[in-house]
């Protein structure tokens, strides 16, 4: 038989003391963080942990601590130093949002879901958290580790599908506490019980809140049985290609030649795919002579 379903409130009351006393202390999530702040740490923290955004977020806030000061620097120098965060899209896509944010929104970032899905990037995801975590709206933010908390805990499942599906946004957004503010704290609150002890390889169930009501453990913590987890590969991938393109042109204060920048992949066809790939999307710009930068830098 399986277990029932813990109660949304019984969840509150176990959860939202237990952030309280363990929660880890986050510049994006301190009382003087800014709406910019937040919404740079939600696009870094995409598919990458907190231990490699936390220095690149402080030099991204002391260089540009609003987004009419990244707007005014050139989108080469938002990729320059998004380092090695990886997926350096996202450091163009920041970089829209702040020109939109400047030139729409008088610099000011919007508080309403539905209008910061207007802005270049931002998504339903970071829409939400966005408005929680900077605005303290009640919104349902859903991210892998709460998927994973609530697969577990309320599903009584090891893990949770490979693709976020409808119910569970619906189950995210029952759960919800009505209160804006306990709503907010709810949201990060879940998301950090799935990153510190609910993990998806070695869950710390002595450790968890949820233990004495969790539906998985009370029905025995049966494994996963659904397709097999794989890690994402990047030896020999296009994703390594580009990234050692990126990271010459990174590291050079000059154009480089592009006889340089193909000498960084020994395979001719997928290097030239991704060479052209990169320019197509605009992180790397062609110059006249054969010359490749960063978009936008001073020649």
């Amino acid at each position: 038989m399986r277990p029932a379903r813990p109660a949304a409130g019984v969840l509150h009351d176990l959860v939202l003391p237990w952030y309280a006393a363990h929660q880890r202390d986050l510049p994006w999530r301190r009382p003087d963080r800014s709406p910019w702040g937040v919404l740079v740490s939600e696009v870094m923290l995409q598919q990458t942990p907190v231990s490699r955004v936390l220095p690149v977020w402080q030099r991204w806030m002391s260089l540009w601590p609003t987004p009419s000061a990244l707007a005014d620097a050139a989108a080469g120098e938002a990729v320059r130093e998004w380092g090695r965060l990886g997926y350096p899209r996202r450091a163009l896509r920041l970089h829209a949002a702040a020109v939109a944010v400047r030139d729409d929104h008088g610099g000011v970032v919007p508080a309403e879901e539905a209008v910061l899905r207007t802005l270049p990037g931002v998504g339903d995801y970071t829409a939400a958290a966005v408005a929680a975590f900077a605005f303290g709206r009640r919104a349902t933010v859903v991210d892998t580790n709460v998927r994973r908390v609530h697969a577990r805990a309320v599903t009584g499942t090891a893990l949770p599908a490979p693709s976020l599906s409808r119910a569970e946004v619906e189950l995210a957004t029952a759960l919800l506490p009505e209160d804006d503010a306990r709503a907010a704290v709810w949201n990060v609150a879940v998301m950090e019980l799935g990153a510190l002890v609910c993990t998806a390889r070695a869950p710390r169930c002595g450790d968890c809140p949820l233990a004495t009501v969790c539906a998985w453990r009370l029905a025995g913590s049966p494994a996963h049985d659904g397709p097999p987890r794989r890690g994402q590969a990047w030896q020999g991938t296009d994703r390594q290609c580009r990234g050692r393109m990126v990271q010459l042109l990174r590291d050079s204060t000059e154009p480089v030649p592009g006889d340089a920048l193909r000498a960084v992949w020994p395979e001719e066809a997928q290097r030239d795919r991704c060479l052209d790939a990169l320019v197509a999307e605009g992180l790397v710009e062609p110059l006249d002579g054969g010359l490749f930068r960063l978009p936008g830098l001073a020649s």
